[in-house]
């Protein structure tokens, strides 16, 4: 059977980060609609499960917004009725997106009690004027103590993530911070550069000229800094942001770099289904209230994307690795060209430069020339 992956997104946080594109909506924890939404999405899956009868089911994930303020009852009722309705593997990844100022050891056991398996925490750093300027709620000690009590929990793998690439910031300040997170006894750690997105807070005030920005030297140190660093303690740098002892990589986000198809169910989230003339993929409403509305049925959006456009992005997804992929087989699943000449042609300037690694059929970045995937991805298309 081939592999999917399953995606429930909750679109509410206590506030929203200046950084943050997604669909999140800041509310009081008491406002959250916990049993009406979880209807919502389980009206939803009956509804689009058909497509994904003949699927395995390798990871479901609960991204947000935050979703560790939904009621692990309610929560749990969706995960329940994903089981029922799919084909789950054996050991089906099960994770869920947390803030520290939403996980106790607690929360993490009733999040364990029904089903969750992985929690992904939002650390982001452990500097208060960092978490200031990103407009965290949470201090340092709180995160800490969040990674602390889920890694004391019933939940089996536990990884957070950090933001780097911050103004003013040292590659020694990033090293110390990702040292200091792994030293805690994580496996995965993701190690994400800020990036400013329009449409947010940041990118407007960017757009104004009143945001401080890195240096872009600075943020390729810090990115190299904490390669080194996590490097020393075992950690492997599978994808350009992730990093994960051997057998602890993220199997949800490995379906994305490798083209699997994914449903995609909740406010405003993605999905993707494979058709004979490519794929679709669709987008739900963004509102809540409209989504609640409509008992959770119905696309906001929907975008043919033939097998050209599937292969580029399988370029681009999966350059992203360390392992590369393999171009050719890519190809021939989608029944297009692999080397066109226009892509023979940059693929050999790439080879020549050290940009580019062939290995047969097999190509990959080699990790020195990472800070440049993706522009390279973009040469290939």
């Amino acid at each position: 059977m081939q592999r999917a992956s399953v995606y429930v997104h909750f679109p509410w946080c206590l506030t929203k980060c200046p950084y943050c594109d997604f669909v999140s909506y800041a509310t009081e924890r008491p406002a959250v609609p916990h049993a009406a939404y979880a209807d919502a999405v389980i009206r939803e899956l009956r509804a689009r499960a058909e497509s994904f009868q003949t699927k395995e089911i390798a990871s479901i994930f609960f991204g947000g917004g935050t979703p560790s303020l939904w009621e692990p009852a309610e929560l749990g009722r969706v995960l329940a009725a994903i089981r029922d309705a799919l084909g789950c593997a054996p050991q089906v990844e099960v994770t869920v997106e947390c803030n520290p100022t939403s996980l106790d050891r607690a929360r993490a056991d009733a999040l364990a009690s029904v089903g969750v398996n992985r929690l992904s925490i939002g650390t982001q750093s452990l500097k208060q004027e960092q978490l200031s300027f990103l407009g965290r709620l949470h201090n340092p000690q709180g995160a800490l103590d969040a990674v602390t009590d889920a890694l004391a929990s019933n939940i089996a793998r536990v990884s957070t993530d950090l933001i780097f690439g911050l103004p003013e910031q040292s590659a020694d300040d990033a090293r110390a911070q990702a040292l200091a997170l792994a030293d805690l006894g994580l496996r995965h750690l993701s190690c994400y550069q800020l990036t400013i997105e329009p449409g947010t807070r940041f990118g407007e005030l960017a757009r104004r000229g009143r945001l401080p920005l890195a240096d872009d030297g600075r943020v390729a140190d810090a990115f190299l800094a904490i390669d080194e660093a996590l490097a020393a303690r075992g950690l492997v740098h599978y994808e350009i942001s992730n990093y994960a002892a051997p057998g602890e990589e993220a199997r949800h986000n490995l379906g994305y770099w490798r083209g699997e198809e994914y449903l995609g169910l909740g406010c405003g989230a993605y999905g993707f289904v494979r058709n004979e003339l490519g794929g679709v993929r669709w987008r739900n409403e963004i509102d809540p209230a409209r989504y609640l509305e409509r008992a959770g049925w119905g696309s906001m959006s929907e975008e043919p994307l033939d097998a050209e456009t599937l292969l580029r992005e399988r370029i681009m997804l999966g350059l992203r690795l360390a392992t590369g992929f393999d171009l050719e087989a890519a190809a021939a699943d989608l029944g297009v060209v692999a080397w066109t000449d226009e892509r023979s042609r940059e693929a050999d300037k790439m080879l020549k430069s050290q940009r580019l690694i062939r290995e047969g059929a097999i190509l990959r970045i080699p990790n020195k020339a990472w800070l440049f995937t993706d522009d390279t991805a973009a040469r290939l298309f």
